[in-house]
């Protein structure tokens, strides 16, 4: 289903910059951003509230368009691409947003099928691949529930499936585990590893929760005031206690 990656650049971000224009002022949410995400690795950003996590989520999702700099995608600037060649690109980056997203007027199953009928898939290739998708997230047996009727940790355990089905190559998570209980924290923290561990799928956390970075990430970074600062491998209890910007240890 997936292709595994061998530990090359898969997207490059270079002098990043976004900023926003309120009543109170500019807002400076990102501030020359330039990092790499390597092929196959879990890579986490973290950083308080506030610090411009979202907006580079948002940007590398190609959901926002920055100011200025460049994001590449396996060597091509995503920033100059549209139309057509823009959608398939968007297909290989799943996103799974804080607050699940779910519609609830489907079924478990009919919400992974979503993105597959966007694309024109007929309804039963797209019921196999959402099936394949659940089966893989261990929620097939509730296939056929509404989302009213799932404990948060399995509307996140959706939603994850819903990333997957379009088979991308990356994987963004905003807050993955900030509204759940910390057992099933736990358990979609060792989901999360184990897709990327079979499938060799590319992985970005976004969070403020350094206990999280620190479980999972094979690489962190951390973003305040829009500047982003490459720490270096995790575990590092100490850097992810205390960091600091413009710091950078080597993996």
């Amino acid at each position: 289903m997936f292709q595994k990656g061998g530990g090359v650049p898969v997207i490059s971000v270079r002098g990043l910059s976004k900023t926003f224009h309120t009543s109170q002022g500019p807002v400076h949410a990102l501030d020359n951003v330039t990092f790499s995400v390597k092929s196959g690795e879990v890579l986490g950003i973290y950083g308080p509230s506030g610090a411009g996590k979202t907006t580079l989520l948002r940007c590398l999702a190609l959901l926002e368009t920055p100011d200025s700099g460049e994001i590449l995608f396996k060597g091509t600037n995503v920033l100059e691409v549209s139309g057509e060649d823009l959608r398939r690109l968007r297909m290989k980056i799943g996103v799974v947003f804080q607050g699940y997203n779910l519609l609830f007027s489907r079924t478990a199953l009919r919400n992974v099928m979503l993105p597959l009928e966007i694309q024109g898939y007929h309804k039963q290739a797209a019921a196999e691949l959402a099936s394949t998708a659940l089966d893989m997230v261990g929620l097939s047996h509730r296939k056929g529930f509404m989302p009213t009727h799932l404990s948060g940790g399995e509307k996140q355990r959706v939603a994850i499936a819903r990333a997957l089905v379009t088979q991308p190559e990356v994987l963004i998570l905003d807050e993955p585990t900030s509204a759940l209980d910390k057992r099933t924290a736990e358990s979609i923290l060792e989901l999360i590893q184990g897709i990327n561990q079979s499938t060799g799928i590319t992985v970005l956390i976004v969070t403020h929760q350094t206990e999280l970075v620190g479980a999972i990430c094979n690489r962190h970074i951390y973003i305040n005031n829009g500047v982003l600062s490459e720490l270096g491998c995790s575990p590092d209890r100490t850097l992810l206690a205390a960091p600091t910007v413009g710091e950078s240890v080597s993996c």
